[in-house]
């Protein structure tokens, strides 16, 4: 691949979310065994920061039971394969609970979640904002004293469900609180896809400097079909990381109309187009979410993992 022309970075790093945040909105459950397959899959296709579960109530969303025997089986493997020992196997912790649950299991990696808008707060996690950060702020902290990565997910950047659009400064100043806890990295989410280049410029454009652009993720929804180009905006505005689910999986039970996240595949070839580094396999993408079709038992919605599976031969010949 040649180095990337224009304004383009030489490389950009994808955080996939397809085993937590694509399979918790599937009505199909997956069993752990077949997760921890998933992410190994998605390891062996490059990627290096691997979104795996949830320690979240079973009753509330019931696909991510069980993951702490998903993170049993990626030790052992990690185990025996060394070089799996660099991937970030990343579990979300609602709470304290969550976190000494993980903790228990042998995580190393975490993720902690709020919301801009209090509506989609109190429908997904039952608390407005400000009852969410008294909740996260020691969560956080007994995670950064136990040694462990910690990711921040922040949704509702662009618009909730419920409200509307959000005032970018709000997401801004929300933004900028979470990062304030202590996070290594923080993850804007366009909830129910409907972000515009334009407003992800706003919402970045109002963060400023506050939060450095290499700790900043964005995690796109196609929903109208804006991902890609919503990818190119942070591009050129200095993000380094993207969020992106196998074959498009994804969307969130708690967003009416929140359909599948920005797909690895088609972002993958996107970036590869731009003469970017991901270090990333997009054959090997597909074949790790082929399965994965098959026991959802429907199609799964990326664009490039489609074509590939109707036409390989022609894909082979446009890989990149």
């Amino acid at each position: 691949m040649s180095p990337a022309p224009g304004p383009w970075p030489a490389h950009v790093r994808l955080v996939e979310v397809g085993p937590r945040d694509g399979l918790q909105n599937e009505n199909v459950p997956i069993s752990p065994a077949a997760r921890a397959r998933f992410a190994l899959a998605l390891a062996a296709a490059g990627l290096t920061d691997i979104e795996v579960g949830a320690f979240v109530r079973p009753d509330r969303v019931p696909q991510m039971a069980g993951t702490e025997e998903v993170l049993s089986l990626l030790g052992a493997a990690s185990r025996e394969f060394p070089a799996l020992q660099k991937v970030r196997f990343i579990v979300l912790v609602p709470n304290a609970r969550g976190l000494e649950l993980a903790l228990a299991a042998g995580a190393r990696n975490v993720a902690v979640f709020t919301a801009v808008s209090e509506s989609f707060n109190q429908k997904n996690i039952g608390m407005g904002v400000d009852e969410s950060f008294s909740v996260l702020a020691p969560v956080v902290e007994r995670a950064r004293a136990e040694g462990l990565w910690v990711r921040g997910y922040l949704s509702t950047v662009f618009g909730c469900p419920y409200e509307g659009p959000i005032d970018p400064v709000r997401a801004a100043e929300v933004s900028v609180r979470l990062w304030s806890l202590g996070v290594d990295e923080i993850s804007l989410g366009d909830t129910i896809g409907v972000a515009t280049p334009a407003g992800v410029g706003d919402v970045l454009g109002n963060i400023g400097a506050r939060i450095p652009r290499e700790s900043t993720a964005l995690h796109m929804h196609d929903t109208r079909g804006t991902a890609l180009v919503n990818v190119m905006a942070g591009l050129l505005l200095g993000v380094r990381t993207f969020d992106a689910s196998a074959a498009g999986l994804g969307g969130c039970p708690f967003a009416p109309g929140a359909t599948g996240n920005a797909a690895t595949e088609d972002l993958v070839y996107f970036l590869h187009g731009l003469g970017i580094q991901t270090g990333v396999d997009v054959r090997k993408l597909v074949e790790a979410a082929s399965p994965i079709e098959e026991a959802l038992g429907r199609s799964l919605p990326g664009h490039v993992y489609q074509a590939w599976r109707r036409s390989p031969q022609i894909s082979e010949m446009f890989r990149r």
